[in-house]
């Protein structure tokens, strides 16, 4: 009998676990606020937490550059299969589960073929009132995507569909997509740089010393048109 096996117990609260708790802020406020915001901000203070993989891949890009929103993180994973069988009756429930102001974001790791996005996965989510989806994968229907003013940021386009060739296997479960952790609930930014994924236990944290950060740059840009030198500046506190 073995009597001291592995402990996993920590890594599985880690990993495996989450709860989506009320903030001091509600969802929809820290969204709208974040908007204002910047992904490099947001990098910058995450990095004071000593979290240093909270972008997601930087192939993962906006549909359109002057895209920027902000959500709470709704997730999916899928899979390459060849088979149809039991898929349609698989994301009606995924839709069906969607929240209101989520982010979706979708996992197809390493697939390259097949689209995981397009004009009916989009109309449905503005349906739910999804704020943006995030898809670490394919798109399709481009044109008629872009027409419904939804932010996406993708990972590739193709013209196949995705039946026959992916299904998906989970969702609302934590996902891993490059080095970055994201579980339901978490925050999610998407600009011209990419995105970022904010831990949903310190979002506020990280929304208020964002918000101080974005003030204290335009104190610096006032530095540089005066004139101070780059040691003076960060003596007063810049950084560059």
């Amino acid at each position: 009998m073995i009597k001291d096996s592995t402990r996993l117990e920590a890594l599985t609260e880690m990993l495996d676990n989450y709860d989506i708790q009320p903030l001091s802020i509600p969802d929809d406020q820290i969204c709208d606020r974040l908007e204002k915001l910047y992904t490099g901000a947001i990098n910058d203070v995450l990095r004071e937490h000593c979290l240093l993989d909270q972008a997601m891949p930087n192939s993962i890009m906006p549909l359109k550059m002057e895209m920027c929103r902000a959500g709470v993180a709704y997730t999916i994973r899928s899979t390459p299969n060849p088979t149809v069988t039991g898929e349609m009756n698989v994301r009606a429930r995924m839709l069906d589960a969607m929240p209101r102001g989520c982010c979706v974001i979708w996992d197809a790791g390493a697939e390259n073929e097949a689209s995981h996005w397009g004009e009916v996965m989009t109309a449905s989510a503005i349906a739910r009132g999804a704020r943006m989806a995030v898809i670490n994968g394919g798109i399709r229907d481009t044109r008629q995507v872009l027409a419904q003013n939804f932010p996406v940021f993708y990972r590739y386009r193709t013209s196949n569909g995705s039946l026959g060739r992916t299904k998906i296997t989970e969702y609302n479960v934590p996902l891993r997509i490059g080095k970055v952790y994201v579980k339901p609930g978490d925050f999610i930014l998407g600009d011209i740089d990419g995105v970022v994924v904010i831990p949903r236990g310190i979002a506020v944290e990280v929304l208020e010393r964002a918000e101080r950060i974005k003030a204290n740059e335009k104190e610096m840009r006032g530095m540089v048109h005066e004139g101070f030198s780059a040691v003076e500046m960060i003596d007063n506190g810049g950084y560059f």
